[in-house]
């Protein structure tokens, strides 16, 4: 089954108005919270930075409200308002189950007032952000506490796998190389189904693209290379490629909405 198509619902929120509708895309992740406002325009805050726990976890809204309360305060001291009505596309990651997409579409709602939402796959995202969606390629986003390995096709989700492990746990019993590992694990398992195994050998003679915060490790992309006997490719900027890939794919929804 392919996956990572924009999905949504509308949302109507206050009373009617004419306004135009600005394109926005939000990026939940472990680590940072990201609102992209067009090119150039990125707002970010460390997850937890000040908070006696955590907003988001393992790629899930875990506190809804206080998620929330810092989306809101990061809009605030930047004393950048969002446009009421704006269409907003948000990243989540692969295999994100239903009841975990509520909770960040709760938030978004709370803070954004859409007046529409649509969902992207943080690696399909993360594709259109380094200008590879086109065939049949390998990605692998690793972040702070996921990775996330997908074969698209054509900029769709063929099939993915993800791993509750991240740069963030890197430590004297969590290295490099195994987080590295569990990439080629991943990979591997993709490699292991009868369907997906021209696809995989095709990406990897193109060669891997590795974005998100691993992507900014040369001990960790050099240990993907030997381990898969692969060409790593890191996208510019891996950090918000998959946020970027959003924006683009919200100006492009805007477009064809027009």
């Amino acid at each position: 089954m392919r996956t990572g198509m924009l999905v949504g619902r509308s949302h109507t929120t206050g009373p009617a108005v004419a306004v135009d509708v600005a394109p926005v895309a939000v990026d939940l992740g472990s680590a940072q919270l990201r609102i992209w406002l067009g090119p150039g325009g990125i707002l970010s805050v460390p997850v937890g930075h000040g908070l006696r726990k955590p907003v988001i976890r393992r790629g899930r809204v875990v506190d809804g409200p206080g998620c929330a309360a810092e989306l809101r305060r990061l809009l605030r001291e930047h004393r950048t308002p969002v446009p009421v009505g704006a269409l907003v596309v948000a990243c989540r990651p692969v295999l994100t189950r239903p009841a975990d997409q509520e909770a960040t579409r709760r938030v978004l709602t709370a803070v954004l007032a859409p007046s529409r939402l649509l969902f992207v796959d943080s690696v399909r995202a993360g594709a259109i952000g380094a200008g590879a969606a086109a065939g049949t390629l390998l990605l692998a986003d690793i972040g702070a506490q996921l990775t996330e390995v997908a074969v698209l096709e054509d900029g769709q989700v063929v099939a993915a796998r993800r791993a509750e492990v991240g740069t963030r746990d890197l430590n004297h019993e969590v290295t490099a190389a195994m987080l590295a590992d569990t990439v080629s694990r991943l990979i591997r398992e993709l490699r292991q189904e009868s369907a997906l195994r021209p696809l995989v050998r095709a990406a990897l003679a193109r060669g891997v693209i590795v974005i998100g915060d691993g992507a900014t490790r040369p001990d960790l992309t050099a240990r993907l290379v030997a381990t898969l006997g692969a060409t790593v490719h890191r996208a510019a900027a891996p950090r918000i490629a998959a946020l970027t890939g959003a924006g683009l794919a919200a100006v492009s929804a805007l477009r064809h909405r027009a």
